[in-house]
């Protein structure tokens, strides 16, 4: 099992910037791909961006393409979710998770996912 702690939300203004970071334990980070959900209240958690065990592949919800960018690094044994131009409806709890596969187009769904983080809450205000 590889324990998550995600770190760097809080509160912003429309068209803000943040950066989440999701630091992992444990040895097998880079045999893994990661990915970022959110959940907002009353919602579902929902996919947001994905990236393969090496970072060279990354998938990204539609809403937030050209907006957010997903990055990890393999030797910090942490993945980052930059955030821009972020908008009221970003809001909600960021997870990050690590996916049972080593691609990124194969963690789009919350049931592939084996370890989870605690979540860490972003707010934009408008």
């Amino acid at each position: 099992q590889v324990q998550l702690v995600e770190s760097g939300g809080g509160l912003v203004q429309t068209g803000g910037s943040l950066r989440l970071s999701c630091a992992a334990s444990g040895r097998t980070f880079s045999s893994y791909a990661m990915g970022w959900f959110r959940q907002a209240p009353e919602k579902e958690r929902e996919f947001v961006a994905s990236i393969g065990w090496s970072g060279y592949s990354t998938f990204y919800k539609d809403s937030v393409k050209g907006r957010f960018t997903i990055s990890r690094d393999n030797v910090k044994n942490t993945v980052y979710l930059h955030m821009n131009s972020l908008k009221p409806e970003d809001t909600a709890v960021y997870y990050c998770g690590r996916c049972g596969t080593k691609y990124a187009n194969m963690c789009s769904e919350s049931r592939e996912y084996i370890d989870w983080g605690q979540g860490t809450q972003v707010t934009v205000s408008s």
